[in-house]
């Protein structure tokens, strides 16, 4: 537990600090502002479309990059200082994100009334909408390309900067937009504001034009896909299914209890997102590196467990605070129409720390590439989400839905303590030496 506080401390607050911290911050920032206006001029029923049209646009974003992201980072970062090996890789991800993103942008653009009528329903026409997400798409991904090649050169300074600046600049659009448009207003600046972090595109290029020479289309290599395709399946998978469920849940509330109904669920997974936000940069930052350093049982009991012991009752205080504050945290983020959330709370936080306690041990796929198993598993917490959301939501109402989320992840959680339970509690050799 000392080794872990002490890196945490001189390494992991550090960067969080410098890098993350100020990002993080303004993104929360942004996000509760950006709430407090839907909620003022829109309501719990703007609430729907805007969560349907995120979740909508996060699973074809992925499929835009197709998961490239964090593989090419890692990738980068390794062959960086072998021209050849960068050459293949810069190549090979930039044409294949491309033509993938273009293809998808068609394919959105000329079915953008059944899509519509898929996250929207019938009931509204938003056809528009889905054409300008359809048209910027591409620009997202070429925003997402030069973001990885920085961040796989370690270029941080430059990428907090970015962040900063683009989050800002979105800030002030969205916030205008819903004020003279309302509902309107607010789904053209959903789909419109990754456009504006083009900036990142441009800055990547200037302080890396050499770069751009080699970028070639005769170096795209099939290899490269094979060697990130474990990445690509995976990132697909935890990014496409999460959405499409969560949409199809919303529906579900709008058809069986109302759109209000639906509006105060989406307004608490917002409330969720915020408070976990810094806890995932803290897991990517120190979780994922440590585990992928470990070799044996022994080392990765003792970090899960020193992990456990070190990070977890704060964060029970934090979560206490706000289930204990809730009513006080809704006047600050939503209006006086979003008061039957606070009788979500419970369920949702609980929820949270089942998925929270999950992810410590679920990095382990992760880090040693057991990528069957990582699969395997997010599929039946999708299912399971889906179905338990279904089944108490008949049973219990709008509370059946933060109780489906609940039920999932404990399940989830038991699930992953059975596979990895000769690894947390079993008896090790006394040379303390199993490998996985």
């Amino acid at each position: 537990m000392k080794k872990l506080i002490q890196y945490i401390n001189n390494e992991v607050l550090v960067k969080a600090a410098n890098l993350n911290l100020a990002n993080l911050s303004l993104r929360i920032i942004t996000g509760i502002l950006v709430s407090k206006f839907i909620a003022i001029y829109i309501g719990p029923p703007g609430m729907v479309l805007i969560g349907n049209l995120r979740n909508f646009m996060s699973a074809l974003q992925s499929l835009s990059i197709s998961g490239l992201y964090k593989g090419v980072v890692s990738l980068i970062s390794q062959c960086k200082d072998d021209v050849l090996k960068l050459t293949r890789l810069l190549s090979t991800v930039f044409y294949f994100g491309f033509f993938s993103s273009v293809l998808l942008a068609f394919v959105c653009y000329y079915n953008a009334e059944a899509i519509n009528d898929i996250i929207f329903s019938s009931s509204y026409r938003y056809t528009y909408i889905i054409k300008i997400l359809a048209i910027v798409l591409p620009f997202y991904a070429l925003n997402m390309f030069a973001f990885s090649i920085m961040n796989g050169f370690s270029k941080h300074k430059y990428l907090l900067i970015i962040n900063i600046l683009g989050q800002i600049l979105g800030l002030l659009v969205t916030l205008l937009l819903i004020y003279q448009e309302n509902i309107d207003g607010a789904l053209q600046a959903i789909v419109i504001t990754p456009a504006l972090n083009l900036l990142i595109t441009i800055v990547g290029i200037a302080f890396r034009r050499s770069l751009v020479s080699s970028i070639k289309i005769t170096q795209v290599s099939w290899s490269v896909i094979d060697k990130l395709s474990p990445y690509m399946i995976m990132a697909l998978v935890s990014a496409i299914a999460i959405p499409i469920v969560m949409i199809i849940i919303r529906n579900y509330l709008i058809e069986e209890i109302g759109i209000k109904a639906a509006g105060y669920w989406t307004a608490m997974t917002r409330v969720s997102d915020y408070y976990l936000m810094f806890f995932n940069s803290l897991m990517a930052l120190y979780i994922l590196p440590r585990f992928a350093e470990i070799n044996s049982k022994q080392a990765f009991r003792k970090e899960a467990f020193s992990f456990y012991k070190t990070i977890m009752p704060p964060f029970l205080v934090i979560l206490l605070f706000i289930y204990l504050s809730r009513s006080l945290l809704i006047n600050i983020l939503f209006t006086e129409d979003f008061r039957p959330v606070e009788d979500l709370f419970g369920y949702q936080i609980l929820g949270d720390i089942a998925r929270v306690l999950s992810m410590v041990i679920v990095y382990q796929f992760l880090a040693k590439k057991m990528f069957a198993h990582f699969l395997i598993l997010e599929i039946f917490l999708f299912i399971m989400m889906y179905f338990s959301s279904i089944y108490l939501i008949d049973e219990f109402g709008l509370q059946g839905a933060v109780m489906g989320h609940c039920l999932s992840y404990f399940m989830y959680f038991g699930i992953i303590v059975l596979l990895f339970s000769s690894s947390l509690f079993g008896v090790i050799n006394e040379d303390g030496i199993d490998e996985f």
